[in-house]
């Protein structure tokens, strides 16, 4: 046997797709067309779907969360905040709301750490599929977690007597709007689900960060009862924008500065935190 033929024996095989592979001297590439990408990606999606349809129990904290904290908040504290039941529930609805959708979308990055901890990406890497599509897919799956929260929380809201004043059709855009922001801020938690060790440590980090973000704002009580030093964080904490923007929307249709103040930031955080999450999904993919 060659110099060269033990050299080759003693690397082992090389790993397929990289640099090394070749067909009839011409290297093999992983190149995936953008239609493709979006097709892979698709399918991905369908196959969260489809996990959720043979587990329902995933849809616990969609379905059995908004109902509890909309019945608890509003008969707790309705009385002693607003006077009345039907004078708190305009407050509490879109407060309840966005809590429930945007503490769901920590779930993403939970149920991404759990796939990458079983192998289920490392199957994934045998197949002829782009290798954004299970991370793309995973993330719009839970954009159906987030419709199925919204409409729990307004129906839920209608049965205890809330009517919303601005209309059906601004319902349905404080819906949108709560979902687009919820889908923007799982990129941050895909991408703790990504660099963290453990499932539980991603839940544990995401909840440091979710509970003073939707306690400390204005989805609960009125800014005013809150001492100065804590207004000041208030009145800039990107989860009193986009309650608010639910507020004018739903209860008096109308299309506030706070809406486009959260879908700016949305934006900006897709922009920041999609290229990481992606960049470090791939170093592992």
């Amino acid at each position: 046997m060659s110099t060269a033929s033990l050299d080759t024996a003693s690397r082992g095989p090389a790993s397929p797709g990289s640099p090394s592979d070749s067909v009839l001297g011409r290297p093999l590439t992983n190149s995936v067309s953008l239609a493709d990408t979006v097709s892979h990606s698709l399918s991905m999606a369908k196959r969260g779907l489809l996990k959720i349809k043979r587990t329902p129990e995933q849809l616990i904290d969609v379905t059995v969360q908004p109902i509890i904290f909309t019945l608890m908040f509003t008969y707790i504290f309705g009385g002693a905040i607003s006077g009345d039941i039907a004078s708190y529930l305009p407050v509490i609805i879109p407060g309840i709301l966005v809590q429930t959708v945007i503490t769901t979308s920590v779930v993403t990055g939970v149920q991404l750490r759990e796939d990458m901890d079983k192998g289920v990406f490392d199957r994934f890497r045998s197949l002829p599929i782009a290798r954004i599509a299970p991370l793309a897919g995973a993330l719009l799956a839970d954009t159906v977690r987030y419709t199925i929260a919204t409409t729990l929380t307004f129906v839920m809201g209608f049965i205890m007597g809330w009517r919303a004043s601005g209309g059906i059709g601004s319902v349905v855009l404080a819906g949108l709007a709560v979902i687009v922001c919820a889908w923007a801020i799982s990129w941050i938690f895909a991408f703790f689900g990504v660099i963290a060790r453990t499932a539980s440590s991603v839940q544990g980090i995401s909840m440091i960060i979710l509970f003073p973000l939707t306690f400390l704002s204005n989805a609960f009580v009125p800014v005013e009862t809150m001492p100065d030093w804590l207004q000041g964080f208030v009145h800039v904490n990107p989860i009193s924008h986009l309650v608010t923007a639910v507020r004018e929307l739903a209860n008096n249709g109308v299309v506030g500065a706070d809406l486009v103040i959260s879908l700016i930031g949305a934006a900006v955080i897709v922009a920041v935190f999609a290229p990481l999450t992606v960049r470090a999904y791939m170093r592992k993919a």
